[in-house]
């Protein structure tokens, strides 16, 4: 094996390089190219050799730190997975150089090293193909002639095809772009740019502009409220600049996957009209949402320490003495974290791989999970639904278990996993369960197969839907999936199609889809319930978590959450705690959760009499009560919302735009947002207010939720900043069926 390890495209992180690859991975002619190499022992120097049909370069390579490979960058973040991330990226004995102008001529490369003893070794050849950005007839966009900008297209084109296309839409002064996804940094991303990959940035999504939930699409608002929106009809990447480098204009560059130069095609879905009716336009692209049974609008419980049933049972026992009563209950450390397929500690006989029934196995007394069937049917007693975690990966370890170990070999034997480019099972590179194989979720078959070896939790034990964790792991243009697709055209559809997959077992066994994801895409709308992802409990991710929500209504995701106040590091302090847990009241999907720690105490349990100890603040515990109290008369309202949001296009979570559009002081304040078209919340964001005021539109008389006072619209009014009363107002001129009890 050869001690020179280069890779032109690296492990492909889409925000930072490897040391062994090129930067850019598609060299550009007249720009700068760093060469990168690892050179797997110590060695005395590094050459880069440059062969063309009438020259060769020899490049002196120096060597680089590990660091420099922007693992920094990574973590966004502490804990355990930012150091994951961190080590994933660093290496030693890198070596680079830099050619600071690519020739236009295509030319062949290697590496030569000179060994401590004096010897040489030469890595195999590589071929490099320069792009240079061209007009005319390289290809076509179509469906956006009104909008687009003439002159303004561009194609990278080399001798293996298209790689990207350049071009720009119109921006009048008066306009306002929201969507792209679920987005964590800005509600307006005018004067912003950014991109649509499915990334699993590990807290810090607003600081480091990236998100699990990308779409290339969004709408732009006037100030009249009149909307056009643009969907950009790729799964590929996709990177915008709206209006930051000119100011009238949106930049669109997309991968186009080396099409045939002449025959590229790039296809744009244009809407014009209100928001809702451009949402609506988006939804028949992509696929609407489903109605979700009433029980999704209670109070969700979660903790990773919960990770037998006497602490879950435990937890729920203290919920109900304490009159808090649980809709969902979501444990995460219930399997053995080898197969996730099978209670721990249950003992069974190996069966080959094959699909299991629930009458294949016994569960000791002493055990972590002395009886789960037992524990779900005495939680659906109590009203308590109940959703197991989910991980799209089969671990590949060395040491698995025989069952696992079985799993593992079942899986390659089916055929279904995504593959590399020479037909080798894909190895997880990312930092969470490394090297672990993923299943192929592109075809009915490949779900199917996976999903057929959970069933008997959904057919045998009743379980009420999953918790499609990850979704993220897919990196490498070059992956097979068995629908046809590479990894640069089919990564972005992974965590689709696994929700997808989850939803589609539930509906075979009589349950409703109910699936909670973090990671998706265009067509995520159609399949399940989200969350917006791992966060740290600080005001500063509480505000990002408000903002993620209204851009996901944007784009239409219709039943969203956040883990109330965040779910790792430090405990959140007592008013954090209480303000999240008031606005999220007002918001489609109520859950808190917290991160596994080890059992180390203190515990860092997001329950409400956890906080209150070790915060010193018992009136916490009142104060939960008394939202989820008010949550529970909420229900109906959110059950006629949610299924009118499906008829008209509106978000259930809802940027004010939809309905108060021409009131153009609404732009003023973006974090404050409707839920359905009664209630308007106005989150307290920020700690120690002795003052918050809250902006109602123009055109309508609002009642204050909690004192019954009404409101002329057109006006800011100073919102109660108790804790037990978080601003939230009626629109009088909207009454709806439910708001009567309001």
């Amino acid at each position: 094996m050869s001690l020179i390890v280069h890779n032109p495209y690296g492990v492909e992180h889409p925000y930072a390089r490897s040391l062994d690859q090129l930067s850019p991975s598609i060299p550009v002619v007249s720009q700068p190219l760093v060469i990168g190499v690892i050179v797997e022992e110590k060695v005395d120097s590094v050459h880069c050799v440059i062969v063309t049909e009438d020259d060769q370069t020899v490049l002196v390579m120096h060597p680089v730190d590990g660091e420099d490979s922007d693992a920094a960058l990574l973590a966004g973040g502490t804990g355990h997975l930012a150091e994951a991330q961190q080590a994933a990226m660093k290496a030693d004995n890198g070596w680079q150089c830099t050619i600071d102008s690519v020739s236009p001529t295509p030319c062949d490369y290697r590496f030569e090293v000179i060994k401590a003893d004096g010897t040489t070794e030469k890595s195999r050849v590589f071929h490099l193909s320069p792009a240079a950005w061209k007009q005319g007839d390289c290809g076509t966009i179509t469906g956006a002639k009104e909008k687009l900008i003439g002159r303004a297209t561009e194609w990278l084109v080399s001798e293996r095809g298209v790689h990207r296309v350049r071009f720009a839409l119109a921006l009048r002064d008066d306009e306002h772009v929201i969507g792209f996804g679920e987005r964590y940094d800005y509600v307006d991303q005018r004067g912003h740019h950014l991109d649509s990959v499915v990334f699993e940035q590990y807290k810090g999504q607003g600081k480091h502009h990236r998100t699990y939930l990308p779409m290339p699409y969004a709408q732009v608002i006037d100030e009249k409220g009149q909307a056009w929106g643009f969907h950009v009809d790729t799964s590929r990447r996709v990177w915008f600049d709206v209006g930051e480098t000119t100011k009238d204009r949106i930049t669109i560059e997309a991968e186009m996957g080396e099409q045939l130069v002449g025959q590229a095609n790039l296809d744009l879905h244009l809407w014009c009209g209100t928001p809702a009716d451009v949402l609506s336009g988006f939804l028949e692209v992509a696929g609407s949402p489903e109605e979700m049974p009433e029980w999704v609008f209670g109070l969700w419980a979660s903790g990773n320490e919960w990770n037998t049933q006497q602490l879950v049972m435990q937890q729920m026992d203290r919920h109900q003495e304490e009159n808090i009563p649980v809709s969902v209950v979501v444990i995460e450390a219930w399997s053995d974290e080898e197969g996730f397929t099978i209670f721990r500690d249950a003992q069974y006989q190996p069966n080959g791989g094959r699909v299991f029934n629930g009458g294949d196995f016994t569960y000791p007394h002493d055990g972590a999970w002395p009886n789960p069937q037992a524990m779900i049917r005495e939680l659906h007693k109590r009203g308590t639904k109940v959703i197991l975690w989910q991980i799209p990966l089969q671990q590949n370890m060395e040491d698995l278990g025989e069952q696992a170990t079985l799993q593992k070999d079942a899986l390659i034997e089916s055929g279904h996993y995504v593959r590399e480019a020479d037909g080798s099972p894909y190895r997880n590179r990312g930092w969470w369960f490394p090297g672990a194989f993923m299943p192929d979720f592109s075809t009915e078959d490949g779900r199917k197969w996976w999903t057929d070896h959970r069933r008997y939790l959904v057919r045998d034990l009743d379980i009420d839907g999953f918790k499609t964790d990850g979704g993220e792991h897919a990196w490498g243009h070059d992956l097979r999936y068995a629908d046809g697709k590479r990894g640069d055209e089919g990564n972005n559809l992974v965590p689709v199609n696994y929700a997808r997959a989850y939803g589609d077992l539930l509906k075979s066994e009589g349950k409703a889809p109910v699936t909670f994801s973090r990671a998706g895409f265009t067509g995520s709308q159609a399949h399940g319930i989200y969350w917006a992802g791992d966060e740290d409990s600080t005001w500063e991710a509480f505000r990002s978590s408000i903002t993620a929500g209204i851009t996901a209504g944007v784009s239409g995701i219709l039943y969203w959450g956040w883990d109330i106040a965040g779910f790792s590091g430090e405990l959140p302090e007592a008013e954090l705690y209480a303000r999240a847990m008031g606005a999220s009241t007002f918001m489609p999907i109520m859950q808190y959760h917290s991160e596994f720690n080890n059992h180390q105490l203190p515990l860092k349990d997001r329950t409400p009499w956890n906080v209150a100890e070790q915060r010193n603040a018992p009136e916490i515990i009142d104060l939960v009560r008394h939202f989820v109290a008010v949550r529970d008369r909420l229900r109906p309202y959110l059950v006629q919302q949610a299924r009118e949001s499906i008829r008209s296009g509106k978000p259930l979570m809802r940027a004010l735009f939809f309905d108060y559009g021409h009131d153009r002081a609404i732009w003023a304040y973006p974090q404050q947002y409707q839920l359905g078209d009664a209630l308007l919340i106005n989150p307290i964001t920020r700690p120690d207010v002795t003052e918050w005021k809250t902006y109602l539109p123009l055109g309508h008389q609002w009642r204050d939720f909690w004192t019954g006072e009404l409101y002329e619209g057109g006006q800011l009014v100073a919102s109660s900043t108790s804790w037990m009363n978080p601003p939230v107002y009626i629109n009088q001129d909207a009454y709806v069926t439910g708001t009567a009890n309001l």
